[in-house]
């Protein structure tokens, strides 16, 4: 019995210890009042159309037309019960649940949705929007599962952008000249290695500043494929920027399914790698002795080194892997997206792939998710347009970055980055 009664004191001490984040509340809050704004101060007339199925899937499901407003209160007043019930978790010292915090964005989005929708001249086409946040989460994913190799191993890996836009770069330019997008494919997997080994010669050889050798690569890399694409690309562009690329391929029976059928399994190969490299690095990290290793020179090098592991042989090798794994992302604008490349197409995908990994608290499952939801807000944006929306445009393109503040500000709530993250290690 004492046994007991002391285990449950333990208990209540760690639950005092534990500070609990009020980041969540907060988020969930703001995105609440923006939204009841949006419909008290500019209330739109007219139904809300969604679209959910196309021609030729295999289950049809009827299209809904629904009045924007009422629906939006709707969602909105849910969505307010729900923050009610967070703020009573807080009370509690309890933390807000993840599937809290999904349903309440749902709702939100839902409300958001059902207000610019009203009146508007096209439908929701519900499995283009899915699609179109599989397609530009890619390149997010990617970068985010490089960002969590690199980092769990200790080292901040800041050019992503600058691997990313290496190796759209030398996709573009092998795939061009061989006609395999395969070929395309593995150059920029070389590019992001190569794109990994300046981090690994100056932030790990030589011990500078690592987040500064992430800027200066970005800067390098962005000159110099904007230097050969004037000088190389541009000369002969049927020669040398057309490239070959990979051809969608619809796995049979599940690709009729509505929604999630076009959206997941009507992909090229490199969205199935995907699908594929996610679960790889989760088992890799989580599940070998190398990985074990990585975290370990991440979280307490020198306790590793006293355990006989390199140190910095470890950081090199998870640095020079996730710089490939990045490059991999990059390949998706050239041999998947378009047929070539134009100056600086990432666009700052590798600063929100980053912004990834630490909405995902450095966890490979959870920095998916969060590209995922970057890529549905670049998604939203390109359905709010053809929709033909009443939303201004300047909102609908800064709606990505808006969310990716958003996420990183409040809704990831408290998280903590590996211990030696940035932190060089120098063997005594």
């Amino acid at each position: 019995m004492s046994t007991v009664v002391d285990q449950a004191h333990v208990e209540d001490q760690v639950r005092q210890v534990v500070k609990i984040s009020r980041k969540p509340v907060w988020a969930m809050g703001v995105m609440a009042v923006i939204v009841l704004l949006l419909l008290t101060l500019r209330p739109t007339e007219g139904n809300t159309r969604f679209r959910f199925s196309a021609v030729g899937d295999w289950v049809q499901i009827p299209n809904i037309s629904t009045p924007g407003m009422p629906l939006a209160w709707i969602c909105l007043a849910i969505s307010v019960a729900l923050l009610g019930y967070a703020i009573f978790l807080l009370t509690r010292r309890r933390p807000t649940p993840m599937w809290l915090t999904a349903i309440f964005a749902l709702l939100v989005v839902t409300a958001f949705l059902a207000w610019a929708g009203a009146g508007a001249s096209a439908d929701f086409n519900v499995t283009r929007l899915v699609g179109g946040t599989v397609l530009l989460a890619v390149p997010l994913i990617f970068g985010a599962l490089g960002g969590v190799m690199g980092e769990r191993a200790g080292v901040v890996n800041i050019a992503i952008e600058a691997q990313l836009l290496g190796g759209a770069f030398s996709a573009a330019l092998i795939s061009s000249l061989t006609d395999n997008p395969w070929l395309g494919l593995l150059a920029a997997m070389v590019a992001g290695v190569l794109v990994a080994s300046l981090l690994v010669v100056f932030a790990i050889n030589n011990r500078v500043e690592q987040v500064i050798v992430g800027v200066v690569v970005n800067v390098l890399v962005i000159g110099l494929t904007s230097f050969m694409f004037g000088q190389v690309l541009t000369s002969d562009p049927a020669r040398f920027n057309s490239s070959t690329r990979f051809s969608n391929i619809a796995i049979p029976v599940i690709s009729e399914i509505p929604i999630i059928g076009p959206a997941l399994f009507r992909q090229s190969i490199l969205i199935y790698l995907m699908y594929l490299m996610v679960p790889l690095v989760w088992f890799v990290l989580f599940r070998t002795k190398w990985g074990l290793r990585v975290r370990a020179v991440g979280e307490h090098p020198k306790a590793a080194d006293t355990m006989g592991i390199n140190v910095n042989g470890t950081r090199r090798q998870a640095v020079l892997i996730a710089g490939a794994v990045a490059g991999m992302g990059g390949a998706f604008y050239t041999v998947v997206s378009v047929s070539q490349f134009t100056k600086e197409m990432t666009a700052g995908a590798g600063y929100i792939a980053l912004a990834a990994v630490i909405f995902g608290k450095w966890h490979p499952l959870r920095a998916a998710a969060a590209a995922l939801l970057f890529g549905f807000a670049s998604s939203l944006e390109q359905a709010l347009s053809l929709a033909g929306a009443p939303v201004p445009s300047q909102f609908m393109l800064m709606l990505p970055y808006v969310v990716t503040l958003a996420a990183v500000a409040g809704l990831v709530g408290r998280s903590r980055a590996p211990a030696a993250t940035g932190v060089p290690y120098v063997k005594e």
